[in-house]
């Protein structure tokens, strides 16, 4: 038994490995398992492969629909595939949840599912007792060629890492949201509005920049990092692939608003909710070509960094040398939403 218990957020990494390792199953039609790090599971089904996520959205109740769909296809897209069809389960609380505000997260998942040719195929609801929130729990399936699977676990030794838009995405458009009104008085409410835009724009989705990349080139890696933060999603590619990362800070694009608003918090936008971006390893003659081939979809993308020899591990440059990425035992957005 564990006496300790453990703080909002995910669990602690190491203990979640020894979890799946201990507990999780084995067939042999599962070509990718439940391992820390990876965005999917993968399925062996013969011909293909089906790809299957689930994730649920429990930062956020604004936008809740829009979340679950873009946040659970992002992950079956950076594994290679495409996502087809989700089965949501939609916990309702006791108190406000009438017809209209029910329609409401069903209207705001079905225009997030036209955007990207998902279908809703399934799923469960209930009005749910203790609850002071709706949450939402997505389940994506998507399939593809078997000579397309992508693994977070790739990363190859010289390859460049490219990052996709910028950091903390999903993680400003929270604040804006969640503690707009204490942010105004600080940074202004035009910044916020801007913040609350970034659903759409930049956008969580990074489906479309997975898809361009797996057409440009070959990713040897991709990862969605989420929680957590860029950070985070850097060391999750260093442990999957048991690869050293030295990322060059001057290059990761922090937008204003993101830096406004963790300024004002006392965050550090490295450890934020990161869904928006895309992180990619690649052979260093691909980097270039897949920079503007995004570039030509209006997808911003810069060269982060480089793969290194192992052991895993996360390093930044500076003029002094190579010093330690910071790390985050849950995401920083927890310090001021828990």
């Amino acid at each position: 038994m564990h006496a300790d218990s453990f703080d909002v957020g995910k669990l602690p990494m190491a203990f979640l490995q020894t979890m799946l390792e201990r507990y999780g199953g084995q067939d042999e039609r599962i070509v990718v398992g439940p391992q820390v790090g990876e965005d999917a599971v993968v399925l062996d089904m013969g011909d293909r492969y089906l790809v299957a996520k689930t994730d649920p959205i429990t930062f956020t109740t604004d936008e809740i629909g829009w979340y679950v769909v873009n946040v659970n296809a992002n992950d079956v897209a950076a594994m290679g595939a495409m996502p087809r069809w989700l089965l949501l389960t939609l916990l309702l609380p006791e108190k406000g949840s009438d017809g209209a505000r029910v329609e409401e997260i069903f209207s705001q998942v079905h225009e997030a599912c036209q955007a990207l040719g998902i279908v809703l195929c399934g799923g469960h609801t209930e009005i749910t007792y203790g609850l002071d929130r709706p949450i939402a729990v997505g389940f994506m399936l998507g399939e593809m060629e078997k000579a397309d699977l992508v693994r977070t676990a790739g990363a190859e030794v010289g390859d460049h890492l490219i990052l996709t838009k910028g950091i903390a995405i999903e993680g400003t458009a929270v604040l804006a949201l969640e503690m707009g009104d204490r942010l105004e008085e600080q940074v202004g409410t035009e910044m916020v509005a801007r913040g609350r835009r970034y659903l759409a724009e930049p956008g969580i989705s990074v489906v479309p920049d997975a898809q361009v990349l797996c057409r440009t080139g070959r990713p040897h890696a991709m990862h969605d990092p989420t929680e957590g933060g860029l950070a985070t999603g850097l060391w999750e590619m260093a442990q999957g692939s048991g690869k050293g990362l030295v990322v060059d800070l001057a290059q990761v694009r922090q937008f204003p608003e993101t830096v406004a608003f963790c300024q004002a918090l006392d965050l550090d936008p490295l450890g934020v909710l990161a869904s928006g971006a895309l992180l990619v390893a690649c052979a260093p003659d691909e980097s270039v070509l897949m920079v503007e081939a995004l570039a030509g979809e209006s997808i911003e993308a810069t060269i982060i960094g480089r793969v290194v020899e192992g052991p895993p591990a996360v390093l930044i440059e500076t003029d002094e040398g190579l010093i330690p990425m910071p790390t985050f035992e849950r995401d920083e957005l927890l310090r001021v939403l828990a």
